[in-house]
């Protein structure tokens, strides 16, 4: 769950980045954040992942009340979250199965789990022929796949993708979103930061959008107007199988 209540960031040399930010996001739920360049969608992220602080107001994510969250605290916050990157963010001396698998070292994960675990992950993202290869062997669009099994190893809670189609093609756009719809078919919560709308419009999601720093728009408040139907996706999402996540 993630909720801001009245939040505000301002920086030290005045930009006011939020503004009198209220949402509401249950587990389970996926939801795109969509605006302009400077709207304010990274400071947003920041703020969930604890990169920066509020200025004022209140932030929960995950059960952690940012208000009270000690600094010991701030790396359990974390564990809850798997975050994909634009850039992708891989490690290129590193194959795809140790890239994986480093996500879950750290954690303090032993060498069973990550040999059970690993394998499966790389299976769900449709990369279990490539996890001997290295990222600058893969295309654009495989190299994300990594990064978000990467952020899956773990089984968060909550799937951070910060725009994490800019880098490919149209077509491996579509495929990316419907890998995080069929993730978050499995439970997960997925929060995806874009500016893509002819993307997003292709998806029946939930939609909030950021503009000057405060939210001018959320597809929950709105009622299609009598006989429209939401927007499905523009083919059907991938069936990849396995066992949960």
């Amino acid at each position: 769950m993630i909720e801001f209540r009245g939040v505000y960031k301002k920086y030290g040399n005045g930009t006011e980045a939020l503004r009198d930010v209220n949402i509401h996001i249950d587990d389970g739920e996926f939801v795109f954040i969509v605006g302009e360049s400077g709207a304010g969608k990274s400071t947003f992220l920041k703020l969930i992942m604890h990169e920066e602080t509020a200025t004022a107001g209140e932030v929960i994510v995950n059960n952690f009340r940012f208000s009270k969250l000690k600094r010991r605290d701030i790396p359990y916050l974390r564990r809850t979250m798997g975050i994909v990157f634009q850039d992708f963010r891989l490690i290129n001396t590193m194959t795809v199965y140790e890239n994986v698998a480093f996500a879950m070292r750290v954690t303090g994960a032993t060498r069973r789990e990550i040999r059970r675990r690993v394998p499966y992950i790389l299976q769900l993202v449709g990369l279990q022929n490539h996890a001997r290869h290295y990222p600058p062997e893969l295309s654009g669009g495989e190299q994300q796949r990594v990064g978000l099994a990467r952020a899956l190893v773990n089984n968060p809670a909550l799937i951070i993708a910060d725009e994490p189609t800019g880098n490919v093609d149209p077509e491996r756009a579509r495929d990316i979103v419907e890998l995080l719809t069929e993730i978050n078919r499995r439970g997960a919560t997925v929060l995806m930061v874009t500016h893509e709308h002819s993307l997003v419009r292709q998806f029946s999601q939930r939609t909030i959008t950021i503009k000057d720093g405060t939210v001018v728009s959320d597809t929950q408040n709105e009622t299609p107007p009598d006989g429209m139907s939401p927007l499905q996706p523009a083919k059907q999402p991938v069936m990849l199988g396995g066992d949960q996540l």
